[in-house]
């Protein structure tokens, strides 16, 4: 029996091939991935972990450390690091060497004014040298440090994209106003933010605390041991000399390089983890190529196994004997997967080190795990797909091999399997309408486990579904391909299961891919709706980094050519009967001009006199309505009344509570002025930009963005999630392919006689090539309908359950994007069906009539 199996697979290997690419192609994902993340985040381990070669203990003011707080000066009586903290701990025993450090945010712009860099990674610190002059940490390769407020030292990467040479005056910026600078050297480092990509501006001590922090503070101090003395030994005598307070974090360099290597562990784990669903989403798709393939070669081989069973081979050994062949393919296809894969991921390395050249490189890592991994699922997955085609060829009786070889395939009741399906799907849909219905994050487990029942159920129930489907365009079928239409669909219907398990590769692909695209247009939809549904201004001013804006901007603009009308939008946390709320400010004087507001009572005019306006929501949660007076507790711990002077319908960009700006400077110091929105004389015009940028100084931390641009911003977000998604799913989607092409060929080579009678009493070639490809184009839009459905359904549940958490989210079907999804299955089933037809046309009339 082992050498019959070997037998079959030589025999059979062209049959077999698609079923190997699919295996291979599965387990290719699989070791790519795992290649890929291991390489990767070995990389960025090698990169980081120099972070902290020469700190043995590191002092941290988390309050500094907050880009939010960092500006802001220290709360009374709030300890914090200064120059007093150093002194005090350079005269500690075993401490070799104490220096502060000051960082955080800082752009520099290039000769245009455009930011250099991305601006999450444009970090500014102190230049801090010693006697000699020299900072170890920043040595410079050209000029010195820097030694006053007019001078910064950049490093070297950062200069070449510039273009800036020791001399050249550089204009930077932290949150403040633009400052120039004579650039007086430039230096090379190891620091992890500028190999990978980001930027690093040096500052002389006392300009980087006036910029960066506040004069004669420090955001860290780092310590060095004298030879001999263990980490831990000075940790020791650091702690009691550190200010009291639960702002200070003091660690070991070992500590701080351990704890980062295990957060770049679980950040390179959660890519693989992203990355191995989908390659497992393609392994599910390649299970009913595998099972399809196996159950039209136990099809073809009736006669061969039934003489088998009647000169003795016994059920397990015919069972046994198809599991052997699945286990060979399996073997051979996962190993050539695992060869694969390694390309794979080389081949994704590369391409994220072509997309950002400052990312960290090392030599590929293949672990032992990946493998074994590797192997194991490939020939697991393949020889459990074999099973149940290999238990039906168990059941074959010995009588069958004095029939003749073209057995007709047997159409047993469908009861048990219909009944089984219907119960999943209608669990599965019930699940999926439970967990819309909560409209919270609360119904997403529901969601996701309804849409895993329902999915099954479909698949189990699409042979009952196919023949009414596939009934239902007949008519058009014959209109199109007259005699070879009707053949093609009454092929299509023969055979349920195999049409069903060859749709429902299509239909995996298509349901996850449907889901995505509605899902993002919605979000899409809702957030654009955010934005004009409330904004009438023609620009926003921002910071790029998302932090606070200085308040000397809002004046700037107000004063820049072309402007109408502007307002610093300002945000405050102040507590509303009890209940902390978000609070939005507005100049009152300029509400109407800028922004756009439904009331459902009260005015507009309300907040020039100092009073509130709510959305529904808050009004019905506080229960309130025009007149209605709500306590509000201040940030000074003073407490006041505040009237509500309107209601207005939720959603838009202003928030659920507005004051006026005026009456929120009463409380807050400095309030944090998020944006600036701008109301032009001649609307948004290209000079109305261009003066709002110079009023602003050119300022490479500041944008102006039009209301377009807002939406561009956050449909770029959208698309590229969705491009990444589609890329992802596109294996998926090519062993579908494979699928469709392995199911025709081998229904050509099944059909040898039917199609040599079909060509003896007068079809031609043409007829027969279209024959085929009829029925694969039948075949692939019915498993890409079903998804489509499938896909739009499990998208709404999913939208009702982030309702919660993005405000006016409704359903968007995007019905061109929909229709070319199924028109692509449509050409997918053209494509797959090239070879087939073309082979099935090339069969020869007499020896295909002769086909036992």
């Amino acid at each position: 029996m082992y050498r019959t199996a070997l037998r079959n697979v030589l025999a059979h290997k062209g049959r077999l091939l698609m079923t190997a690419l699919a295996v291979m192609l599965g387990t290719a994902f699989v070791a790519g991935t795992m290649v890929f993340s291991d390489t990767f985040g070995k990389a960025l381990r090698d990169s980081n972990s120099k972070s902290y070669s020469d700190i043995a203990v590191q002092v941290v003011d988390r309050a500094a450390a907050s880009d939010a707080s960092a500006r802001q000066k220290s709360e009374s009586g709030s300890a914090t690091l200064t120059d007093a903290t150093v002194q005090q701990l350079a005269t500690l025993p075993d401490a070799a060497g104490v220096r502060g450090v000051v960082s955080g945010f800082t752009g520099v712009a290039d000769h245009k004014g455009n930011l250099i860099g991305q601006v999450w990674a444009a970090k500014g610190a102190n230049f801090a040298p010693g006697q000699d002059g020299e900072d170890p940490r920043y040595p410079m390769a050209e000029g010195q440090g820097p030694k006053n407020a007019k001078e910064i030292a950049l490093d070297r990467k950062t200069a070449d994209r510039g273009g800036y040479k020791v001399g050249d005056t550089v204009r930077i910026a932290a949150n403040g106003p633009v400052i120039e600078a004579r650039l007086t050297g430039i230096f090379t480092t190891d620091d992890p933010v500028v190999n990978t990509g980001g930027t690093l501006t040096l500052f002389d001590k006392a300009t980087a605390q006036q910029t960066l922090l506040e004069p004669g503070r420090y955001s860290s101090i780092v310590l060095t041991a004298k030879p001999g003395t263990s980490e831990d030994a000075l940790l020791a005598q650091v702690q009691p000399k550190v200010p009291t307070g639960h702002q200070f974090d003091v660690e070991t360099g070992a500590k701080l390089n351990a704890d980062e290597q295990e957060q770049i562990t679980k950040s390179t784990d959660s890519m693989r983890t992203m990355l191995l669903v989908f390659a497992f989403i393609s392994l599910f798709v390649g299970i009913f190529i595998i099972a399809n393939t196996f159950t039209m070669l136990v099809a073809q081989r009736t006669k061969e196994l039934a003489l088998l069973r009647a000169i003795g081979a016994s059920r397990k050994q015919v069972t046994r004997s198809v599991l052997i062949e699945a286990l060979l393919i399996g073997t051979v296809s996962a190993v050539a997967g695992l060869l694969a894969g390694i390309g794979i991921g080389a081949g994704m390395q590369s391409l994220i080190g072509s997309l950002n050249e400052d990312m960290p490189s090392g030599a590929l890592v293949i672990k032992p795990v990946t493998v074994v991994v590797t192997v194991v699922v490939g020939v697991v997955v393949t020889v459990l797909s074999a099973l149940l085609p290999a238990l039906r060829a168990a059941r074959i009786a010995p009588v069958a091999a004095m029939s003749s070889g073209d057995q007709p395939t047997s159409q047993k009741s469908l009861v048990v399997r219909n009944t089984i399906g219907a119960v999943l799907a209608a669990g599965g849909l019930a699940l999926i309408g439970y967990g819309a219905s909560t409209g919270d994050d609360s119904g997403r487990m529901p969601v996701g486990a309804g849409a895993f029942l329902a999915l099954i159920g479909v698949f189990v129930l699409l042979p009952l579904l196919s023949r009414p489907v596939v009934a239902l365009v007949g008519p058009l079928l014959r209109a199109l391909g007259g005699t070879p239409g009707k053949l093609a669909q009454q092929n299509a219907v023969r055979n349920p299961r195999r049409t069903a398990a060859t749709a429902a590769a299509l239909t995996i692909g298509l349901t996850l891919v449907t889901g995505l695209t509605v899902i993002g247009t919605s979000v899409g939809d809702t957030i654009d709706r955010a934005v004009t549904k409330s904004m009438k201004a023609d620009y926003i001013v921002s910071a790029a980094n998302g932090m606070n804006l200085s308040g000397q901007v809002p004046a700037q603009i107000a004063k820049a050519p072309g402007v109408a009308a502007s307002s610093p939008l300002t945000a405050a946390y102040w507590k509303l009967n009890g209940t902390s709320k978000a609070i939005t400010g507005l100049n009152a004087d300029a509400l109407d001009q800028i922004a756009e507001i439904k009331l459902t009572s009260g005015s507009t005019a309300a907040l020039g006199k100092g009073q509130l306006l709510v959305d529904q929501d808050v009004a019905t949660k506080f229960n309130v309505t025009t007149g209605s007076t709500m306590t509000v507790s201040y940030p000074d711990e003073s407490t006041g009344q505040l009237t509500v002077g309107g209601v207005y319908e939720k959603g838009g960009i202003l928030g659920p509570v507005l004051l006026a700006n005026s009456e929120i400077a009463k409380h807050e110091a400095k309030p944090y002025i998020a944006d600036v929105l701008v109301k032009g004389k001649d609307g948004a015009t290209a000079e109305l930009k261009q003066s709002l940028k110079d009023a602003t100084g050119t300022n490479p931390v500041i944008e102006v963005k039009s209301k377009q641009d807002v939406r561009d911003g956050f449909s770029q977000v959208i698309t590229f999630a969705l491009n990444l998604m589609y890329g992802l799913l596109g294996m998926a989607v090519l062993i579908a392919v494979l699928g469709v092409i392995n199911t025709l060929a081998m229904s050509v080579f099944e059909r040898k006689r039917e199609i040599g009678m079909l060509r003896a009493i007068g079809l031609d070639r043409r007829g027969i090539k279209r024959m085929v490809r009829l029925e694969s184009v039948v075949i692939s839009l019915f498993g890409a309908g079903v998804g489509l459905l499938l896909g739009c359904f499990i998208a709404w549940a999913i939208n009702g359950t982030l309702k919660s958490s993005l405000a006016g989210l409704t359903t968007v079907l995007p019905y061109d994007q929909l229709a070319m999804f199924l028109a692509l299955a449509g050409l997918v089933g053209l494509v797959a069906a090239i070879w087939p037809a073309r082979r099935a046309s090339k069969l020869d009339i007499l020896s295909s009539i002769k086909t036992d």
